[in-house]
Formats: C-alpha cells, structure tokens, sequence
C-alpha cells in the first residue's frame, strides 16, 4: 500500500470515526422511560418498537459498502450496529470467530448485545441505566476506541495465521528436497 493510499485509509477511518463521535453524542441523550404496554417495566424501546412516537428516526454511517455503522434511538435507549470491514475469507472467518469470542463474554462488557442486529456483525444496546452508572463521555469513548481496535486486532490476527501458514509450508515442503 502506498503512502498516500495509507493516509488516506486513516483520514477516512478518522473522518468515519468523528462522524460516529459525534453522532452518539448527539442521540446519548436517555432518561428513564417506564414501559406503556405493562406498569412497573422499563424496557429499551429501541429493542421493543412497541411505542413509534418513542423512537427516533435511525442513522445510518457508512465508510464504504463493506464498513457501516446503525444507530438506532429512542427514549430510554439506544442500539448501535457495527459492519466489520472483510476483504476475503480469511477475514471474514477471523471476524466471526473473533466477534463471537466476545459476544460470549457480552455480561463482562455490560453494553454488549449477544446477538446483534441482523445483517451487522456486532451489537451494543445502551439503557438510561447505564448512562446514568457510567459517565457518557466514556461510553462513546469505548465504543469509537472498540471500532478502532477492531480492525487492528483482525489485521494482527490475519497476519498471525499467513506467518503460521507460511512457516507450516516452509517445514512441509522441506521433507521434498
């Protein structure tokens, strides 16, 4: 990869990433919400879609048709939907097994859905709650510093598996000569 081609990666990874900052600061603005449907139950309206007055109208960021980013709002919370960048099988096999690593540690991460949202790889689901246990700021900040770290990790991982591939080669083919 050239140069310019590289700064321009970042420049548009960083423009994605703003643009995702901004947003989630913008729509992070929860309050409790008592469920309409059933007394005492506080539900996130965003998973539930019982009440459409309590929703906001979806965003949708996207840096190319492999990487975009859903987010989705409504009163008492907010669901945010990520599309991991896959360029071939490989990555596309170390994302899943990767995301899914994590999503069977989703009650460690607290805002971790299990399942995400069809058709995205990885789903956070965000309450009044937990904008009111944790400072917002650092919210955002786990989730941009997640997206960001993403990519690093399947690169890492993906180079990691040619290394392997290529050093298994290596002592394979050395038996032939």
């Amino acid at each position: 990869m050239s140069s310019s081609s590289s700064s321009s990666s970042s420049s548009t990874l960083r423009l994605y990433l703003t643009c995702i900052r901004n947003t989630l600061e913008a729509a992070m603005c929860l309050q409790n919400f008592p469920c309409q449907e059933v007394e005492r139950h506080n539900k996130p309206e965003v998973e539930l879609k019982t009440s459409p007055e309590l929703l906001l109208n979806p965003v949708l960021i996207c840096r190319n048709e492999a990487e975009k980013c859903l987010i989705e709002t409504s009163i008492n919370s907010l669901r945010i939907s990520l599309k991991v960048k896959q360029t071939d099988e490989l990555e596309n096999i170390l994302t899943k097994k990767f995301l899914r690593f994590l999503s069977m540690r989703a009650e460690a991460f607290q805002v971790l859905r299990r399942k995400p949202v069809q058709g995205y790889d990885i789903s956070f689901l965000v309450t009044n709650y937990h904008c009111e246990q944790m400072q917002k700021q650092k919210l955002i900040d786990f989730i941009v510093q997640f997206m960001e770290d993403i990519d690093k990790e399947i690169s890492e991982l993906k180079m990691s598996v040619n290394t392997r591939g290529r050093l298994v080669a290596t002592e394979f083919l050395k038996q032939f000569i």
